[in-house]
């Protein structure tokens, strides 16, 4: 039997400001809310709520028999909450069908897997944490933005613990053979891949309402044909595009919702069901090896990276936004760390594009786009070497990512003992808890040497809850006992009448005495 696979991706950028200088005044604010709220409003009139209702009545007209997949960028979900909360209304129903997946991608829709792998570890983890405290889903299916893949990378996935990937059948890589099988990664061979049929994703997102195409009209049925007319041993259709294909590129008048809403009755005809990316790893083997020593993508005829790294305009951009990585990484600030996540999205280095025309760019050059860029960027950077200046010596510098990384492994192992060990000794459980603390203190001497700032917040850490653990249970005795003094001094003629009171020792000394019995009960 073949399947389909039908995988959307949803991603926004957040536009950027067209202002010369941002530090005048203090204004470190980067975007063009009105221009973001604008397209995103737009685009979910027009595609993301009424694709979500048809995605819907399709898993319940055909109970359940129809599947999809999802990947939505971290960016895209924050735009989508401020500004168009519906959409993720939308699709919190979809999760609860169970008919629908959501992959795991970077949060930032970033090239990070290209130049920085901790940074890259670090947006999936967040990314997967954020989908999964919306929809209920741990992702156990990766996407890299704009399908990016390569084995190097396919070791990093594996590392995090997923189980497939999904990538372009890109020709070069692939050679005589076809898309539509499943694969293993050639380096990683636990890893699963499906790879994209281009021809039959693009007939739906790119040729669907062009007059010129020598197939208009496709209808579903025309469609489904083609598919199974695949030979029998291919059993997997992979129809990967943006999710804008339904109702923006493709607008509601080319009879696109139609389209989509009897492709099921058509498949089953054709004995052609629907699976998500899970389903086929957990059903099907993989034939045969990929390997790709350099990266692939699903943009462009090449299938490569050029498409936001082939100028001299986008490489200069890229390197001096990563040269100040491990300087981001060492920031507390909350807005310094959301502006690295939005500054590294693919879309702006995209519109910085010289090679072909880019219909959707918000800027009237690719000149535009880096000026643009690189004056936020010069900002940004300001910022950071307030925090954390160039003159700290590179020994410095790696000695204090080494503490915070060694610091976060320790964190991670005693987190997974303690969900261990939660349900069969809590109290063991509860002790452990303190032990990371003493990590921070070793790091004190180094954080100091850095800057005053980071010494604050050491102490903050280190400080504050062991006092709110350990003086707690003592702080009314000792007050009880305090105030008599304060009041003898006060009062000198008091302390003759006061005397008395000083006989009241034996008084101290019993709760003292019935203390002990409770610590030894506690042993």
């Amino acid at each position: 039997m073949k399947n389909i696979c039908f995988y959307f991706q949803i991603h926004q950028p957040h536009r950027l400001k067209r202002y010369r200088f941002f530090n005048i005044g203090g204004d470190h604010y980067y975007y063009d809310d009105f221009a973001n709220e604008d397209f995103m409003q737009q685009v979910a009139e027009v595609s993301y709520v009424p694709a979500n209702r048809l995605m819907l009545d399709m898993i319940r007209e055909y109970n359940g028999k129809f599947k999809v997949a999802f990947s939505i960028s971290g960016v895209a979900l924050d735009q989508m909450e401020i500004y168009a909360p519906e959409v993720i209304d939308g699709f919190k129903e979809l999760a609860d069908t169970g008919c629908v997946e959501f992959l795991a991608e970077t949060q930032g829709h970033s090239l990070a897997s290209l130049v920085d792998p901790e940074e890259f570890k670090k947006q999936v983890k967040e990314h997967s944490d954020k989908i999964e405290s919306l929809f209920g889903q741990r992702p156990k299916t990766f996407r890299n933005t704009e399908l990016i893949y390569s084995d190097e990378i396919a070791h990093l996935i594996y590392e995090m613990g997923f189980s497939g990937v999904l990538t372009e059948g890109a020709k070069r890589t692939l050679g005589w053979k076809s898309p539509n099988y499943l694969y293993q990664a050639a380096e990683q061979p636990k890893l699963k891949l499906l790879l994209r049929n281009a021809k039959f994703s693009d007939d739906i997102a790119t040729r669907f309402s062009n007059y010129d195409w020598n197939e208009y009209p496709l209808t579903a049925d025309k469609f489904i044909n083609w598919i199974a007319a695949t030979p029998k041993e291919e059993q997997v259709i992979n129809l990967f595009m943006n999710y804008e294909a339904l109702g923006n590129f493709q607008k509601k008048s080319s009879g696109i919702f139609d389209f989509m809403r009897v492709l099921p009755r058509f498949a089953a005809e054709q004995n052609i069901g629907f699976a998500t990316p899970s389903e086929i790893f957990k059903t099907m083997k993989p034939i045969d090896s990929i390997s790709s020593m350099h990266p692939i993508s699903w943009v462009g005829e090449e299938k490569d990276v050029s498409a936001w790294l082939g100028n001299t305009l986008q490489q200069d951009a890229f390197n001096k936004l990563y040269e100040i990585s491990e300087r981001v990484s060492l920031s507390q600030s909350r807005r310094i760390l959301q502006d690295w996540t939005y500054l590294q999205s693919s879309d702006h280095f995209y519109y910085m594009g010289t090679k072909n025309a880019l219909p959707f760019s918000p800027y009237s050059s690719p000149y535009d786009a880096f000026n643009t860029y690189m004056n936020v960027l010069s900002d940004f950077k300001e910022r950071v070497e307030s925090e954390f200046p160039s003159s700290i010596e590179n020994e410095e510098l790696n000695a204090l990512l080494t503490t915070i990384h060694n610091q976060a492994t320790e964190i991670e192992k005693l987190e997974e003992k303690l969900k261990q060990l939660e349900p069969k000794t809590p109290k063991v459980a509860a002790k452990t808890t303190v032990k990371p603390k003493p990590a921070t203190k070793k790091a004190e001497p180094v954080v100091k040497s850095v800057t005053s700032k980071l010494k604050a917040e050491a102490k903050l850490k280190t400080d504050v809850k062991p006092k709110a653990q350990v003086k707690t249970p003592a702080v009314a005795k000792p007050k009880a006992e305090v105030k008599p003094a304060a009041a003898k001094i006060a009062n000198p003629k008091a302390e003759v009448k006061s005397k008395p009171a000083v006989k009241a020792k034996p008084a101290t000394s019993k709760p003292k005495a019935e203390t002990k019995p409770k610590t030894k009960e506690k042993r």
